[in-house]
């Protein structure tokens, strides 16, 4: 059965807490499986690196509210609903730490974490923050190798790494879920579907055409079955951030634009190629909370229908 995700109020003009609170509310009211939070630290006034989506960066990324925090306040607005960061990039951050934020979200939300992580697009961003651009594929590794031995319960938690040491210490902040919860990596890269396939929980997709999509994901499940693992263990988030229109848009457009029925066939479809979950955020289209929750309303209706 096809699970269905929005982005969280997280920017723009939705960076604020009764937007926050009452969607919510509202979206777990009209059934919606998950929300998903992203990562961006800022915006570069002259980029050097071209925006994935195509075109400038979203002015409306230029207010972004912290990921970790939105999601400990989505935590408490909700009962039911899965909480996932799509994506956080997660060599912006010391594992020790994350591993401690993480489970703190975990745990106030009740077992409610999915963890996406990323590696960015951005070296504007990484450079900003103090962390090298070059190598951030190996810094994933030891994080992910960071995040299990923290939390792995161990009476004493040790780590000696190329990046980072944690001397014999006692951590007993962990994760409600055990042996933690679940983690997907994004990205496409034959480097990244092979760290899926050999230890991630699945993977944080994107919209590609639908016949792209199905083949990366024959090529994680090859992976992890040639890992020793069961690749139908493993999960496909699927997420599209489209601009929604009343009228239809060309089908060479959709999914990046296009109706509610063009989006939400093309979701229909990522979904029979293996998508176990869709992510929409439709944040770039409305122009207020209200709008904001009557296209949830309106995407949920059409894909309940498929």
């Amino acid at each position: 059965m096809l699970k269905i995700g929005l982005g969280a109020p997280q920017y723009g003009l939705f960076a604020d807490p009764s937007t926050l609170s009452g969607f919510a509310a509202a979206v777990e009211a009209i059934g919606f499986d998950s929300l998903w939070v992203g990562d961006r630290a800022l915006v570069p006034t002259q980029p050097r690196d071209p925006y994935p989506g195509g075109g400038p960066v979203p002015e409306e990324y230029r207010n972004f509210l912290d990921p970790i925090a939105t999601l400990s306040f989505l935590a408490h607005a909700t009962r039911r609903m899965r909480l996932g960061t799509s994506t956080l990039n997660a060599p912006f951050y010391s594992p020790l730490l994350l591993a401690r934020s993480l489970a703190s979200v975990d745990i106030l939300s009740e077992g409610r974490l999915d963890i996406g992580f990323g590696l960015g697009w951005s070296s504007d961003e990484y450079e900003a923050i103090g962390v090298p651009w070059r190598g951030r594929g190996a810094r994933l590794e030891e994080i992910l190798d960071v995040l299990e031995h923290v939390w792995s319960g161990s009476s004493s938690a040790e780590h000696k790494g190329a990046l980072w040491t944690i001397p014999s210490a006692h951590i007993e902040t962990l994760p409600v879920q055990r042996p933690r919860p679940p983690v997907l990596l994004g990205g496409f890269t034959p480097a990244t579907l092979e760290r899926i396939g050999r230890r991630a929980d699945g993977w944080a997709g994107v919209a590609l055409p639908v016949p792209q999509l199905a083949y990366v994901i024959s090529q994680i499940r090859q992976i992890a079955e040639a890992a020793g693992r069961d690749p139908d263990a493993l999960r496909t988030v699927v997420r599209v951030n489209p601009v929604v229109t009343a009228e239809a848009a060309p089908s060479d457009a959709v999914p990046h634009r296009g109706t509610v029925v063009q989006v939400s066939d093309y979701l229909l479809a990522a979904h029979a190629a293996g998508a176990d979950e869709v992510l929409i955020d439709v944040q770039q289209t409305a122009r207020s909370a209200e709008e904001l929750t009557d296209l949830a309303h309106r995407f949920h209706e059409q894909l309940s229908k498929g």
